[in-house]
């Protein structure tokens, strides 16, 4: 019998939970083969995949076992205490339950929020009471079948690849049906405490702190979408504390719903994610539209332009950021010695250029916001936390302040709004911002294209191909030659863990990265090309053509 076969078996001989041994007995061998073959496993990233019964799949038993190897490894090195919360998704107050249950079966005291809230509140929670670890229970902007589970350390930050590797370690020898699931019930207000609402206030508080002006947010109507997930309350009560009063919810959307009736795969860098806002935007002339992913960590804006609404990229929003931020604290004579601005290595170089003009270095850093959020760990343990002004990722993930260690999409909303505000006071629209600084730094174009492997087959059909890409690489981008060639898992140059992740650049100063997503089925390729206005959409689509031929069209 294959192995899958015996792992099947071997489920549906020892499962208890009923709808779990109902998905089991309704699987057909197909089914059966994806949902058998291989764990899901705790990467870097922590676990994500689709719902359902099977070892590569979320569920009951997939988030029990990762979380007894979690406290496995907590009691190794005695450690207490752990935070928990999670997004609006089908299934995440019932999985953070199984997860509270078995770190309270280690003798670990655990605080949990009563209701779904925003990731990088996690993060606030871990430092804020002191905790040893944190637990997300999160599939942050996946399509509805997706969920996740992120581990956090001491400082809030995601585990990093050392204790990554292993906390891993600890779960692959768990004995998953060894003993019955653990009950929440069993610990509930003993080792197992609901957090107040005072935390979620001081929490709110210390976002505000985050303000670049001090006038209240006036003047600007926005309409905003929590995208039925985790930010529904915290992020217009965030804006209302900031004066803003003009807010138009989009109704659809405004509460936490774990199916995302009206947009199923709610993230905010897809076109299509933001079309019911700008749809309430227009009718009732907002100036700017905001809206977070379910677990409300990354944001997406879109503004008038011409006869409609315009989707900014994560780069453009991220650009507009670091410009209002390293401006207004120059002017406020607030920007502290040697300071900092953190980006990923796939993130917009136009960012280096504005921060040069204010004095700031700029640390590149792998994908992860974790990567950045280790940057300010290290400035903390310095005594040098001051010096981290803002980091960001092309992925519409963005920190300023060292309250948290994770991308913030409260805090993003509040600068988007304070920044849109501020310049329309000036006649300025965030477009025209935009054109003004490309006119100063130089006109760049950066588009990420994703191609899709789903299942078994797609993923050795994405393995082969990026085999072959370290094989032959690229010999041009577009009609310009390259002429620096990176690989990240063999690269000495520069000081950076090891990560599959292929860089190109060429004379005119394109460049291609391209790695496989760490949460999806997807080849992910970011493309940057730079030069005159109109020049640049040729360049682009000549580089476009020939990722297409090799990854296939999508």
């Amino acid at each position: 019998m294959k192995e899958y076969l015996n792992k099947y078996q071997h489920w549906l001989n020892h499962v208890t939970d009923e709808t779990i041994l109902a998905q089991l007995k309704s699987m057909s061998d197909s089914q059966i083969e994806e949902a058998f073959s291989g764990e899901l496993s705790f990467g870097t990233a922590g676990l994500r995949g689709i719902m359902s019964a099977g070892t590569a799949r979320m569920n009951v038993y997939t988030v029990y076992r990762a979380t007894e190897g979690l406290a496995r490894y907590m009691n190794a090195h005695n450690l207490t205490s752990s935070a928990i919360t999670y997004d609006s998704r089908n299934n995440s107050r019932l999985f953070s339950e199984i997860a509270a249950a078995t770190l309270a079966s280690h003798g670990i005291k655990v605080y949990i929020t009563r209701e779904c809230m925003p990731t990088p509140y996690l993060s606030y929670m871990v430092r804020e009471l002191h905790c040893d670890t944190g637990v997300n229970v999160t599939a942050s902007h996946n399509p509805a079948e997706y969920n996740g589970y992120k581990v956090y350390d001491a400082s809030g930050c995601q585990l990093l690849d050392g204790d990554a590797n292993e906390v891993t370690s600890y779960i692959e020898s768990v004995n998953l049906f060894e003993q019955p699931l653990p009950r929440f019930a069993d610990f509930e207000n003993k080792l197992i405490t609901y957090t107040d609402a005072d935390l979620e206030n001081r929490y709110i508080e210390r976002v505000l702190q985050e303000r670049l002006t001090t006038e209240p947010i006036d003047g600007l109507k926005v309409v905003y979408s929590p995208l039925n997930g985790a930010g529904y309350r915290v992020v217009p009560e965030t804006l209302r504390r900031a004066g803003l009063t003009e807010i138009c919810i989009v109704e659809e959307q405004s509460t936490p719903n774990g199916n995302f009736p009206t947009c199923p795969y709610p993230n905010p860098e897809l076109p299509k994610t933001l079309t019911l806002s700008e749809e309430l935007a227009s009718a009732k002339h907002a100036d700017i539209v905001i809206a977070n992913d379910p677990d409300c960590d990354r944001l997406g804006v879109a503004v008038p332009d011409c006869d409609g609404f315009r989707q900014l990229s994560g780069n453009e929003v991220g650009i507009l950021l670091t410009d209002f931020v390293l401006t207004r604290l120059s002017e406020l004579k607030s920007i502290p010695k040697k300071p900092i601005l953190v980006k990923t290595i796939v993130t917009t170089i136009m960012v280096d250029a504005i921060a040069s003009d204010h004095g700031v270095e700029v640390k590149d850093v792998l994908t992860g916001f974790k990567y950045i959020g280790n940057v300010i760990g290290n400035l903390e343990k310095q005594g040098q936390a001051d010096r981290y002004l803002f980091g960001f990722e092309e992925s519409c993930g963005y920190l300023k302040g060292s309250y948290a260690r994770d991308k913030d999409g409260v805090v993003a909303a509040l600068l988007i709004a304070e920044c849109a505000a501020f310049h329309k006071k000036n006649g300025v629209s965030l477009i025209d911002r935009l054109n003004q600084l490309s006119e100063k730094y130089g006109y760049f174009f950066q588009k990420t294209e994703s191609y899709r492997f789903e299942g078994l087959a797609g993923e050795k059909i994405k393995n082969q191909l990026l085999q072959n890409l370290r094989k032959n690489g690229f010999v041009k981008l577009g009609d310009s030659k390259v002429v620096d060639e990176c690989d990240f898992l063999t690269q000495t140059k520069y000081d950076l863990p090891k990560a599959n992740v292929l860089r190109y650049r060429s004379e005119d100063g394109s460049q291609l990265i391209v790695r496989p997503s760490g949460t999806e089925p997807l080849i992910k390729c970011y493309v940057t090309v730079s030069g005159s206005k109109q020049g640049l959409q040729a360049k682009f689509a000549a580089i476009k053509a020939q990722i297409d031929a090799l990854f296939g069209n999508k």
